[in-house]
């Protein structure tokens, strides 16, 4: 630990380190928690908003490819502020941001203040999500199996709590109470990051040799293709489950809280997935058996729903929950497959950018079908087909080769 921190400080700051440390580990927690919380806790409730503001499907398709669409668009902005920033400046700006937003979007008067609400916050997060991986690499080299398991857990501990409290709370209170709450633990991680941030220069990550290599020579490496693809399908799958999964119960006749429940459920197998996959991706030369693994129980979770969503709903939910793994295996290659966190921040935001650019279409295009077909069997087997293209990318994806190798061969030839 103590070689990991000394390499992103001046050896003149008069600061301790250890504290330090402490800081940077309670405000990735922080951070992780919140990471989801803004999308799951909203999606078991778009029914009864819906009828609150006076809106339907399409609306609420188009909020579910909000998250995709802006964390695609952070995710290409947020390492070019970072260099400018810092990384722990970014953070605080990003989470405060957020937790703005959220206060805006529980007193969202009209559908399109609910959804510029959605936006400004989610961008927010879209932000954070790029800049966790580097921090990471950045304070906890030596550990990076370790802090990458502890953000996913945290991370899907909060996915999988916001909809289980999304309608007992609106039930309670209100809606607007039941999505506003998720505002108070972003803030706090704001104000942790704040504190870390003010202690240190902006440039203290500044790497002592080489430059990283930008997101345009990025372009140029198989590897970092093969993350962008295995990233895009998994978050099609994610994005796409988290919106639909509670109508496709609903409209079989399952009661709206079964329809959080089940959501609940989905997300709850993340936390073991956070805890399991990290460690196999950094003790596995090549990891590609996850990714045949979880493209199976893809299809069998999708193709489970489509045939009896009722009858083994549980079981469905299991397969898919499981099967969304390839995201902890993604997060956990994007530092194993660079030498600096300046790469990890600059190949994190192409992964995420360009992934989550295209899962954005997910959402909003399986409800459109949905609404064209009147039945959720066609949007399922497209969702089965998506584990084709995540097999080949996980293939290049899962290489034991560096990112920064690729674009120094590419120059050299």
């Amino acid at each position: 630990m103590e070689s990991s921190v000394t390499t992103l400080l001046p050896p003149h700051a008069p600061v301790n380190r250890a504290r330090l440390t402490l800081w940077a580990g309670l405000a990735t927690a922080l951070t992780a928690l919140n990471l989801r919380t803004a999308v799951t806790g909203l999606s078991p409730l778009l029914e009864t908003i819906g009828a609150d503001l006076g809106f339907g499907l399409a609306l609420a398709g188009l909020l579910g490819t909000v998250p995709a669409a802006t964390f695609g668009v952070f995710g290409f902005l947020a390492p070019v502020i970072t260099r400018r920033y810092g990384l722990e400046r970014t953070a605080a700006a990003a989470l405060a941001l957020t937790a703005l937003a959220l206060v805006l979007r529980a007193l969202s008067p009209t559908p399109l203040a609910l959804v510029a609400s959605t936006v400004v916050a989610l961008a927010g997060i879209g932000a954070a999500n790029v800049v966790i991986v580097p921090l990471i690499k950045a304070w906890f080299a030596d550990r990076i199996a370790l802090w990458t398991s502890g953000y996913l857990l945290l991370l899907q501990t909060g996915q999988f709590v916001a909809p289980l409290l999304a309608v007992p709370v609106a039930g309670a209170t209100s809606w607007r109470l039941s999505v506003g709450i998720w505002a108070a633990p972003a803030a706090v991680a704001a104000v942790v990051w704040l504190t870390l941030a003010i202690a240190l220069p902006a440039d203290h990550h500044a790497p002592a040799a080489a430059a990283p290599v930008t997101q345009r020579q990025i372009g140029r490496s198989s590897t970092a293709w093969g993350l962008i693809g295995l990233f895009a399908m998994v978050s099609v799958s994610n994005y796409s489950i988290i919106t639909w999964v509670p109508a496709v119960l609903t409209d079989a006749g399952a009661s709206a809280a079964r329809g959080g429940a089940m959501l609940g459920l989905y997300s709850a197998w993340g936390v073991l997935a956070a805890l399991v996959v990290p460690q196999l991706a950094t003790r596995l030369r090549n990891p590609f058996v996850v990714v045949v693994a979880c493209s199976v129980l893809l299809v069998v979770g999708y193709a489970g729903l489509a045939l009896a969503p009722l009858d083994g709903t549980v079981l469905w939910m299991c397969a898919l929950g499981v099967g969304v793994s390839t995201f902890p295996l993604c997060m956990t290659l994007i530092n194993h497959r660079t030498r600096t966190p300046q790469s990890a921040s600059a190949v994190s935001g192409f992964v995420q950018g360009v992934g989550y650019g295209l899962a954005c279409f997910g959402p909003i295009g399986l409800g459109l079908v949905r609404e064209a077909t009147g039945s959720w069997t066609t949007p399922l087997v497209l969702l089965g087909a998506t584990a084709l293209p995540g097999l080949l990318a996980g293939w290049y994806a899962c290489r034991p080769c560096f990112v920064e190798d690729a674009v120094a061969d590419t120059y050299a030839a």
